[in-house]
């Protein structure tokens, strides 16, 4: 039975001209031309559906991976961690098997953890998907789980710094910050200390996680705008770098889409007696005012090169929409925000249902995705770098239902309830 309906999937994505079906985990299909969707004169529009549209997407992803994923990394861990939720929400048991099912591959029975992880790369994306750990643990006690995300803690407890304290975002990335990092480590981090460590473990892990927001705020904010740059090198050695501040060049919307909901989830965990929460949730405040500046006034989504409107190659971007949509949403609902960015948050999502989702064979489709945007690094095979231009950001693919995107939206339509 798996096998006919695996093959009938096949058939109607080939027949779409889709580049491989079934998709793996974080992967997408690329749209023609592979080019964004260019939505000059859109208006915003509700589709109605009897079907939650964060279980049209959770039963999206279980459809066509029903074995998921090839390494343990944070695209994995952003879509898993959503279904989850919805999962826990709706008491849909086969949500949380499926989630339970794929995170299983990786876990050893010494709590060993494989696809590919390495404590010994020292790379922040490693540590996000340890967030899915937590519920499989209390759901089953199973100490499997308690052991990875130990693994997972003692790599925060030797990962490299800059002078400041703050995390590299990788090893082979040295002495730099990235916005995405925020999200990558901070709320396992926080939940850790919340729920493993000892009280006096507890007290310096929740100091040290609000230093990472602080930090990289204090760093990457523009006063003016309240847009927040990708990344920061703290030596000033990159060639990306500004030889002044250590900045990139741009602002892009799928880095500060990663440190929005970084702060809303890890504010889950960090005491409301902190001393540093007021100044974490100024951060959130001071973002969302840039964000709703240059949401754009058609459709309610954000371009990928923030403020850059309509200029030429730049393009409405599905993933930091999502992004934007659930973090304005919570921290609206919770008080860290004032309502009128739930407001935002609903045109947000009324311009993604509207222009960036599609029926698909294997049920609802995302487009218009960033595949991945970095800075640095190696040469890559066509003799490019990594500079941070506006050129390079736009010159990155753009796929559909990459899980980048797709997790998010989840997360979205589920806050808000849609």
């Amino acid at each position: 039975m798996l096998a006919t309906l695996t093959a009938l999937l096949v058939s109607a994505l080939q027949a779409l001209g889709a580049q491989e079906a079934p998709l793996q985990l974080g992967e997408g299909v690329m749209q023609p031309g592979g080019r964004p969707l260019v939505i000059p004169n859109a208006v915003p529009r509700r589709i109605a559906t009897t079907i939650p549209w964060s279980v049209r997407f959770a039963r999206s992803v279980m459809t066509r991976n029903p074995q998921n994923h090839r390494r343990w990394d944070y695209t994995a861990g952003v879509v898993l961690g959503a279904i989850d939720k919805v999962g826990r929400t709706r008491r849909d048991s086969a949500m949380l098997q499926y989630v339970q099912r794929n995170m299983d591959r990786y876990i050893a029975a010494d709590g060993a953890i494989g696809g590919n992880y390495s404590i010994e790369e020292y790379n922040i994306d490693g540590v996000s998907q340890g967030r899915v750990l937590f519920p499989l643990y209390a759901r089953s006690r199973d100490v499997r789980y308690r052991k990875a995300a130990d693994i997972l803690r003692k790599q925060l407890a030797t990962h490299p710094r800059t002078a400041e304290g703050g995390f590299w975002h990788k090893q082979i990335y040295p002495q730099q910050m990235w916005l995405d990092g925020l999200y990558m480590a901070q709320p396992f981090y926080a939940e850790y200390a919340a729920t493993f460590a000892t009280p006096t473990e507890r007290a310096t892990i929740f100091d040290d996680v609000a230093k990472q927001f602080l930090l990289v705020a204090r760093h990457t904010r523009d006063a003016q705008s309240n847009l927040m740059y990708h990344g920061w090198d703290a030596v000033r050695a990159q060639p990306w770098a500004d030889s002044a501040t250590g900045l990139s060049r741009n602002f892009w919307a799928r880095a500060m889409g990663w440190y929005v909901m970084g702060v809303v989830e890890t504010l889950d965990h960090l005491p409301i007696t902190h001393p540093d929460r007021t100044m974490i949730i100024r951060t959130l405040q001071d973002a969302a005012d840039g964000i709703a500046r240059v949401q754009d006034p058609l459709t309610g989504l954000w371009w990928d090169v923030m403020d850059a409107p309509n200029r030429e190659g730049n393009y409405l971007e599905a993933s930091a929409s999502a992004m934007f949509v659930y973090a304005l949403a919570k921290g609206a609902r919770l008080g860290y925000l004032d309502s009128k960015y739930r407001q935002a948050a609903e045109r947000g999502f009324d311009g993604m249902i509207a222009n960036l989702v599609r029926e698909a064979p294997y049920g609802a489709s995302l487009i218009n995705v960033c595949q991945v945007s970095g800075l640095g690094g190696n040469l890559r095979k066509d003799g490019s770098y990594r500079d941070g231009s506006y050129a390079y950001y736009i010159s990155e693919p753009v796929v559909s239902d990459d899980y980048k995107g797709v997790g998010p939206m989840i997360l979205a339509a589920l806050e808000l309830g849609r």
